[in-house]
């Protein structure tokens, strides 16, 4: 027996609406990952897919335990928190790190760096 049995069916289905749309959104950010050509388009889909769905299944946690706990629960946040900041300067860094690594080799796939006059 669980404690999930104590969450009112109003509550379940909701939790259960934000994790399927929070796994959803994980599996269509994976199967960009996979289907994209290269790798400055693949790194966009598990980037921002990935972080939506992590978004709805933090909202279905903070549901849940809100719900069972009988008072708000805010702590999860700190994750979205966390996420929303560290996903696009991982980003970034990737990106940047595989333009210059691109650039030097002398790639005809990406841009030319622009000087600044």
């Amino acid at each position: 027996m669980s404690h999930l049995d104590a969450l009112p069916p109003w509550a379940a289905i909701l939790v259960a609406v934000f994790v399927m749309l929070g796994a959803l959104f994980a599996f269509v950010g994976s199967l960009g990952l996979l289907r994209l050509k290269n790798f400055y388009q693949r790194v966009h889909a598990p980037t921002l897919g990935t972080t939506l769905g992590t978004f709805f299944m933090l909202a279905g946690s903070i549901t849940c335990f809100s719900v069972l706990h009988g008072r708000p629960i805010f702590y999860e946040i700190l994750i979205g928190v966390f996420l929303t900041l560290t996903t696009p300067i991982t980003l970034m860094l990737l990106v940047r790190a595989a333009l210059y690594r691109d650039r030097e080799e002398g790639s005809a796939d990406v841009p030319q760096a622009q000087l600044h006059e």
